[in-house]
């Protein structure tokens, strides 16, 4: 998984799997299991399977798990995932997922759906604590699933010799989208383009959030793809696209925003806070600046990405399940994982001292009071998907038809 969609795993093929009943004994897994209140609670080892952008997140992961394992005395191994999504599924249907596990928002509501996962959300001590739109994310049918791990949002980043070149000043960052519009033509050359962002709602979502729309409404019981305000976003975003002072990556022979920034085929870009592990590593001589993106006609606004710690229900140990998942969402680990791999902890107790130790990501954090979550409902993200395909002929197409039709593919959905 690269760095620019571990904060946004794809869809999830669910396979046939039945309801899974909670019950006081056990479930199939050993007869050891027995009932402590509302968790099951055993002698049973957890199994942990994880996402992972890499050899460092990995490493943390299985360094803080070993650790709680070796303060509670209960048992826990790592398996880092070649394909979660698939591995999950596969997991749930022959009866024996993982304990615990990352879980991507857009698969949470079919999971949750047929009773795959255990709503502990509202058990945890700490469940306050995290951020009032993280928590919305994982809450189906009015309960809190699973505990947010970390997140991530887009925000504006900008090339610091391309902006001096231009003779633009801290004066000039753009705070709204006619300003934008404007530093975008003043960075084009015929060298590079002055804005570059991938062609896809992941990203196009921001314009969205910022004209006070979005895919479906915040709970995802709604499509809202049609709304006024969605439509003068394509059509902003159009305009720009028209005019030549954005290119999406695709057009500038890049696989994502963060490349075309980092080869300089750009001199903005719309990220994620992943974007700098890949400037540091691919791109480690380009200078940039993170700025939060320009209000819109609604405000400000941008989209954010997550996951969570999902457990199963039908886990033997969910007693132990809840108690890890605990430690891995404490302040000082959250701040272990952000040191070791980049993320943003997903607690508000975190947040002083991850901006003093990220002075310059401080916008990506700022993002947290206004982030706008992408759609959870089941089979979301292929409707998603045929959106992306749209967006990236949005230069030749009609931002009222495109968003037609992403509109009555939602709908479809709810019934």
């Amino acid at each position: 998984m690269t760095r620019r969609t571990r904060a946004a795993l794809g869809a999830t093929t669910l396979l046939g799997v039945g309801a899974l009943a909670l019950t006081a004994c056990s479930s199939g897994f050993g007869a050891t299991t027995e009932s402590t209140g509302a968790l099951t609670a055993s002698d049973k080892p957890l199994t942990v399977l994880i996402g992972s952008s890499g050899d460092a997140e990995t490493t943390a992961v299985k360094d803080a798990v070993a650790a709680w394992s070796s303060s509670s005395g209960t048992g826990a191994t790592v398996t880092a995932a070649s394909d979660i999504n698939q591995q999950l599924s596969q997991g749930f249907a022959s009866g024996s997922p993982a304990d615990v596990f990352y879980l991507s928002a857009d698969a949470m509501a079919g999971y949750a759906s047929n009773g795959s996962l255990l709503p502990y959300g509202d058990q945890l001590s700490n469940k306050d604590d995290f951020y009032p739109s993280l928590r919305s994310t994982f809450t189906y049918d009015g309960k809190l699933y699973c505990a947010p791990k970390d997140f991530s949002t887009l925000q504006l980043v900008i090339n610091s010799d391309m902006w001096s070149a231009a003779g633009l000043t801290d004066a000039d960052v753009p705070t709204t989208w006619d300003q934008l519009a404007a530093v975008a033509t003043r960075l084009t050359t015929a060298d590079h383009v002055g804005l570059s962002m991938s062609g896809e709602y992941a990203r196009v979502g921001a314009f969205m959030a910022a004209a006070g729309g979005n895919l479906m409404n915040d709970d995802s019981t709604q499509a809202t793809a049609d709304s006024a305000a969605n439509v003068e976003a394509l059509t902003y975003v159009k305009k720009l696209l028209d005019g030549g002072e954005l290119k999406f990556a695709a057009d500038v022979g890049a696989g994502w925003g963060g490349e075309a920034f980092g080869t300089q085929k750009a001199a903005m870009t719309v990220e994620g806070n992943w974007i700098t592990g890949a400037l540091a590593s691919d791109y480690p001589g380009v200078t940039y600046r993170v700025v939060e993106l320009p209000a819109g006609p609604a405000g400000k606004g941008t989209l954010q990405f997550t996951n969570c710690w999902g457990i199963a229900a039908d886990s033997p140990n969910q007693k132990a399940a809840l108690d890890l998942v605990e430690h891995l969402t404490s302040t000082q680990q959250q701040l272990a994982f952000s040191s070791a791999f980049g993320v943003m902890p997903s607690i508000q107790s975190a947040a002083d001292q991850w901006s003093a130790a990220n002075p310059t990501l401080v916008p990506f954090l700022k993002g947290a009071d206004y982030a706008k979550g992408v759609p959870t409902a089941k089979g979301a993200a292929a409707v998603v998907t045929d959106f992306n395909g749209a967006l990236g002929s949005l230069a030749t197409g009609d931002p009222a038809t495109i968003l037609d039709t992403a509109q009555k593919n939602l709908e479809a959905l709810l019934k």
